[in-house]
């Protein structure tokens, strides 16, 4: 490989050589001849079928297999190779580097070389070598045209497995490593399911070795040369939890052929559900109920594939248009995390979102109110918080609540006249001039209106449910029973929940 050079300038060349996959009756007749006729010869490692022929031959070369006990990370491990590379190539000016299968398969120190060839710091020649791939394939009796994934067993994160596609991970070079790998692959697999080791593919020593999946780290052997096979699923019930599935099942519901009541939804039918979900969750959330949580969730993951499902049929969006705007939206939004900016507390993040958020919406053709963005179909209570968070923002609010409760006491007594001497009309204006400065004292305290509200109802349900049950006991009910009687019993019922929870006091 090459990049465009100054004329006056030569710059230190590395060859890299592929040692191939197998032993030396595989290695290509030009490899083998530069290997025996090379000075200043590099090997990533000496842990290869290949070495031990040409060390007979008199091949001299220096490896770097005992830096893998001294890093603390294989990236450590193969950024510390390519410096040491680098000295010896700006020493030299042209040395010979080898290593494992093809020089373009799974080399992660080949891949750093390139970098440093694109910054224009030295040349890199890649020089043939078989990859473990094609006798891979072979040795599993597999078409890589039906879907085939290579992953490094050294950086796997789960997410990266495609379950239905056949799937190599290579690197997995100790018991540490199949190990690693065997946890990442239960978070998707099931416990039994079958897998094959592979080691020396294509060579006379090759072996192979079906087993469950839980069982890839226990009494076994596993080298350098060794690699993981794990076929695709089949079974669709293994695929549930991937989320391609959930959109499949979405798409067939609204198909022609699919359920007539989820074909007829429109936006604005679903309205009402995704309230009633998003307020079953709530519930979930004050009974600490993991698993009944975790089915609300669901439902209210339905409600949003449902109407990405439906912009999608007519034109708009898809999901993926959904997932994309968000991600933006929170990197964008978090420059503490994802940037170079500071935030040590919440308020600094609350305010770096306002910020940005006004800069984004400082192209519009008008300008826009700082309260655009409260629905008006937002519950009054929530309503009133926003609305007051967004207005203190910019500094109208009071610093102290002793204004706040002066306030109070004034929209108290004037509810209070309005009750004696007014119409219905201007009672419910003065209540509600009244919950506003309440929402207002609350929120001084950093306190939430609707969670404050949704405790308090908890709790009556839970002390009226006592007196029902009481009563039921005593073979009446609250129509037969007087304020009086049912009062002793609202006594029993707050003697009985002190010290519960908090919220039960």
């Amino acid at each position: 490989m090459k990049i465009e050079q100054n004329e006056n300038k030569s710059l230190p060349v590395i060859h890299i050589l592929g040692l191939g996959a197998g032993d030396l009756s595989q290695l290509p007749l030009g490899v083998y001849r530069t290997l025996l006729q090379r000075e200043h010869l590099y090997l990533r490692t000496s842990k290869h079928p290949v070495v031990a022929e040409l060390e007979k031959e008199g091949v001299y070369y220096q490896s770097f297999d005992d830096w893998y006990e001294a890093g603390s990370s294989f990236q450590q491990v193969y950024e510390s190779i390519v410096e040491e590379l680098k000295k010896a190539l700006f020493s030299y000016g042209t040395i010979y580097y080898a290593v494992p299968g093809h020089p373009m398969t799974a080399e992660a120190t080949v891949q750093l070389l390139l970098e440093e060839e694109r910054l224009g710091r030295l040349e890199v020649k890649i020089e043939g070598g078989q990859s473990f791939l094609d006798p891979m394939f072979a040795a599993l009796g597999i078409d890589p045209n039906d879907g085939f994934q290579l992953l490094d067993a050294t950086a796997l994160p789960g997410t990266d497995v495609q379950m239905t596609q056949h799937l190599i991970i290579s690197q997995i070079y100790d018991k540490m490593t199949a190990s690693e790998v065997k946890l990442t692959l239960m978070e998707k697999y099931p416990d039994e399911y079958e897998v094959t080791l592979v080691t020396a593919a294509g060579t006379s020593e090759e072996k192979q070795r079906r087993l469950p999946l839980f069982e890839l780290d226990r009494k076994m052997n596993v080298d350098n040369l060794t690699a993981l096979y794990v076929p695709p699923v089949s079974e669709e019930s293994l695929l549930y939890h991937e989320f391609s599935t959930l959109r499949g099942v979405i798409a067939k519901l609204r198909a022609p052929d699919g359920c007539p009541w989820d074909r007829k939804q429109t936006h604005q039918s679903l309205k009402r559900y995704l309230l009633e979900e998003t307020h079953e969750v709530l519930a979930a959330i004050d009974e600490k109920q993991e698993h009944h949580l975790q089915e609300e969730l669901g439902d209210v993951l339905l409600q949003v594939l449902l109407h990405a499902q439906i912009s999608e049929e007519e034109g708009f969006f898809t999901i993926e248009d959904v997932i994309k705007t968000l991600t933006e939206k929170m990197i964008r939004r978090h420059p503490h995390v994802f940037g170079t900016a500071e935030a040590e507390s919440e308020e600094q993040v609350n305010a770096n979102w306002e910020t940005i958020k006004q800069k984004e919406k400082a192209d519009t053709e008008k300008e826009r109110s700082l309260l655009e963005d409260i629905p008006a179909s937002m519950p009054a209570l929530m309503q009133a918080y926003e609305l007051q968070k967004k207005a203190g923002s910019v500094g109208f609010d009071w610093g102290e609540d002793a204004p706040m409760w002066k306030k109070m006491q004034e929209e108290l007594a004037e509810w209070l006249y309005e009750v004696k001497h007014g119409s219905m009309e201007s009672m419910k204006k003065e209540f509600g001039d009244l919950l506003f400065v309440l929402v207002n004292l609350g929120r001084f305290h950093k306190l939430y209106p609707e969670e404050s509200l949704h405790m308090t109802n908890h709790k009556f349900r839970k002390r009226f449910l006592y007196i029902e049950e009481a009563l039921r006991e005593q073979g009446t009910s609250p129509h037969e029973t007087t304020l009086e009687e049912m009062d002793v019993l609202w006594e029993e019922a707050k003697s009985k929940t002190k010290g519960e929870a908090l919220h039960e006091d």
